[in-house]
């Protein structure tokens, strides 16, 4: 026998849903046949007919069969609509999610699959007689089917509980190592940053010493610089007093040379003629202006 890659329980709802199809075809395919007796017997009473009375005849028996086939095939959908619905509703109560894939529909190959297996299916049907007493329906939820599927749905929750439980526990295990080895750290940190400090302090009072010790060496030698100053200053004072002293000394006994020198010069003889030389010749010019004085022209 065919089968369609499904379970014998899944099988089984597929050979009633096809039978349902086939009764439902079956029907609409004696409608059909039905209008076509009805023509005839209604309508072809004459031996003859015209081309006009043939094509109303066709045209009213195409509306009739249209009319039909349209019926059939929205009901078909309408009816696919409502077994659609039974599965996602019962899939929906366990929470699942279908999915359809239309261009499935058209697959020429699953369809022949289809084909073969309703003929080989009511073929072998009609052989063993009619089974529609024997039809099955879709298992309720309360039954032993579902509750079965509801504890192994149970056992598989408990399960991955179970395993988030583990995780979880290793994941607690590693970040307390984690807060550990950071503890750990903080305080090699600390440490570090300790010891650099004392270093620090260290290097610090080391080089204040040597600032103090160059300062205080600057401070001496200019200490040294300025008394060296003030004793260079003094004697230099102590000399320019001396030097001036020896100045007006000097000043003094030039003066007094001079003066002494002064004296001599004029008890000399030729100091005393050229003295008179000059009074002689001084008398002669005034009386020479007089005498010329005479003489210009009054005004």
């Amino acid at each position: 026998m065919a089968e369609l890659g499904l379970n014998e329980h899944h099988q089984t709802e597929v050979v009633s849903y096809m039978r349902f199809a086939r009764s439902k075809r079956a029907l609409r395919l004696k409608t059909v046949n039905s209008c076509f007796q009805e023509l005839k017997e209604s309508r072809l009473v004459d031996e003859t007919f015209t081309m006009d009375e043939v094509s109303e005849m066709l045209d009213g028996l195409q509306v009739v069969v249209h009319s039909e086939v349209e019926s059939e095939l929205i009901n078909t959908a309408h009816t696919n609509v409502l077994l659609l619905r039974q599965l996602f509703s019962q899939a929906e109560k366990w929470y699942l999610k279908l999915q359809t894939d239309i261009s499935e529909l058209e697959n020429r190959a699953l369809l022949e699959q289809v084909a073969e297996f309703e003929k080989a299916e009511f073929t072998s049907s009609n052989m063993k007689g009619n089974p529609e007493t024997h039809k099955p329906r879709l298992a309720p939820l309360n039954e032993g089917g579902s509750l079965e599927l509801l504890n192994k749905e149970i056992a598989r929750l408990l399960e991955e509980n179970e395993k988030l439980r583990a995780r979880l526990r290793t994941i607690e295990s590693q970040a307390t190592s984690a807060l550990d080895e950071k503890s750990k750290l903080e305080k090699a940190l600390k440490d570090v940053q300790k010891i650099q400090g004392d270093q620090k302090a260290n290097f610090k009072a080391q080089e204040i010493n040597e600032l103090e010790k160059t300062v205080l060496a600057l401070k001496t030698e200019f200490e040294k610089s300025l008394h060296d100053s003030n004793v260079n200053k003094k004697c230099l004072e102590e000399n320019l007093v001396s030097s001036k002293h020896d100045l007006l000394r000097v000043q003094e006994q030039l003066s007094l040379a001079e003066k002494e020198l002064d004296r001599k010069f004029q008890q000399t003889a030729a100091y005393r003629n050229m003295k008179d030389m000059l009074t002689k010749k001084n008398d002669q010019i005034k009386e020479l202006r007089k005498k010329l004085s005479k003489y210009e022209p009054e005004n």
